[in-house]
């Protein structure tokens, strides 16, 4: 049986996204238990010239919600990029959820070919790309970039995360 480009996108995007949360979720925890503020690690970032850990959920979120909606040909909702606690940021992390769980897979499936045109960089440039090559090539990798930055920053300020934490799976059926 061939896979289909739902089941290669839609499943992919939640459990990533499922994972980012549980980091977050630990980081909380691992902060109670050393008594800090959790929010002092959103400033967090491994080179000065990087993203901080806001963006790197943000843009993890948007992979996915973005990635979805342009396979499935419509628009995606916009959200503010305003979060600054991590309770704020585990919120927009299940909005992308609960968007995600729209998108019917009959609206994605068949549209391998398509043409999806992307904004890259801040200049207004764009790339087009077909749908399943910009699956398999941007939205997936764009997403995962940004989820193990996350996690690697919540890891290197001292969150007790392992590769289990990160591959945790979709929940059993």
């Amino acid at each position: 049986m061939p896979i289909s480009l739902s089941s290669a996108s839609l499943p992919v995007f939640r459990t990533a996204l499922r994972n980012l949360d549980h980091c977050l979720a630990k980081a909380e925890a691992n902060a109670a238990a050393r008594k800090f503020d959790v929010n002092v690690l959103v400033g967090a970032r491994l080179a000065p010239d990087m993203l901080p850990f806001p963006a790197q959920i943000r843009i993890a979120c948007d992979a996915a919600k973005n990635g979805a909606a342009r396979l499935a040909g419509v628009e995606a909702p916009r959200f503010e990029d305003n979060e600054t606690t991590f309770a704020e940021l585990r919120a927009r992390i299940a909005r992308t959820l609960d968007y995600l769980a729209t998108l019917k897979p009959e609206s994605i499936d068949g549209r391998e070919e398509i043409d999806i045109t992307i904004p890259v960089g801040r200049d207004g440039a764009t790339r087009t790309m077909k749908g399943e090559f910009y699956l398999k090539h941007w939205a997936i990798p764009n997403l995962f970039f940004h989820v193990t930055t996350a996690y690697a920053l919540l890891r290197h300020n001292g969150v007790d995360l392992g590769k289990t934490d990160f591959l945790q799976g979709p929940p059993a059926a």
